[in-house]
């Protein structure tokens, strides 16, 4: 049901127990415990009550975890969102995701714009001029409080 969440789109229980092969009572009581944790952010609206991760945070540590079973040889059977244009291309929270975000960060490596270095992702000259020429704010995203880019 995390998983569903990382799209940035909140979920009703209904959708979530289908997404995860559950009733929805046991979604319910999932749910009411991942709530607890701090994990999710429920919000009401009208009759349906809808769940969604409770921050960047929460999304961000789901990645590292993912990552870190994919690594141990523990990969979902599903390889991503059910619909294929999701798995294309997305936004999840703040960042490019699917395949095509892949496809842009690696033509961005190639062409010289970003360098990887051990763990740490560089923005080189030719990067800023690139970015600059698609109106993108280098210096306000560098200020910002969450990291640009992030490598796991």
């Amino acid at each position: 049901m995390l998983t569903a969440l990382m799209s940035g789109k909140a979920l009703t229980v209904s959708e979530l127990a289908g997404e995860a092969g559950v009733t929805i009572q046991t979604a319910s009581s999932h749910l009411s415990k991942l709530d607890e944790g701090g994990l999710l952010r429920p919000r009401k609206q009208g009759r349906h009550k809808y769940f969604s991760l409770a921050s960047d945070e929460v999304a961000h540590v789901l990645e590292g975890l993912m990552g870190l079973a994919a690594g141990s040889g523990y990969l979902r059977k599903r390889t991503g969102p059910r619909d294929a244009e999701l798995r294309q291309a997305r936004v999840c929270y703040n960042h490019l995701a699917g395949d095509m975000g892949t496809q842009m960060f690696d033509s961005l490596i190639a062409q010289g714009h970003l360098v990887l270095d051990g763990k740490e992702l560089i923005l080189t000259d030719s990067g800023a001029a690139f970015a600059s020429e698609f109106e993108i704010d280098v210096e306000g995203l560098c200020k910002a409080r969450a990291p640009v880019c992030r490598v796991e």
